[in-house]
């Protein structure tokens, strides 16, 4: 069992693609966390292709169609955890797209399975505009890194 001072972010890589910079990226996702009044639990991102999060997609949640994220939450109370499988073919193609950098839409995609965790929605134009803010507020403290 991990202790609650221990790190428990893991990340793995099922595509030609890994974070440079993995203790910042950890780190700030544990300042959202914390700053938001939860604790970190088990966290694990898998960074995959267009297909493989196809295929989750299929099986799991029977939407046919390519999306950038899929997460698990097994949060319990405010102890954060899931899976979050995030296609980084989507995260770019989306970057080009809002005219954006990798990184920012990256951080943005890694923040939104988290604010999720959190009881965050986006299924109302009410709700995507607070979780758009939250996103934001979250990516101004990854860029201070």
């Amino acid at each position: 069992m991990n202790t609650l001072d221990e790190k428990m972010i893991e990340f793995v890589y099922n595509t030609k693609f890994e974070i440079e910079n993995e203790e910042a990226i950890k780190n700030w996702i544990g300042r959202i966390i914390r700053e938001k009044k939860f604790t970190e639990g088990d966290l694990m991102y898998i960074f995959c292709d267009d297909e493989e999060l196809l295929g989750i997609n299929l099986e799991f949640l029977n939407h046919d169609t390519y999306t950038d994220i899929i997460s698990f939450d097994y949060t319990m109370g405010k102890l954060i955890s899931g899976e979050i499988y995030i296609s980084i073919d989507r995260v770019r193609e989306n970057a080009e797209s809002l005219d954006v950098s990798f990184q920012e839409e990256l951080g943005r995609v890694m923040i939104h399975g988290i604010l999720h965790f959190m009881g965050f929605k986006d299924e109302t134009p009410e709700e995507s505009a607070v979780m758009r803010a939250e996103e934001d507020q979250a990516l101004s403290l990854l860029f201070e890194v």
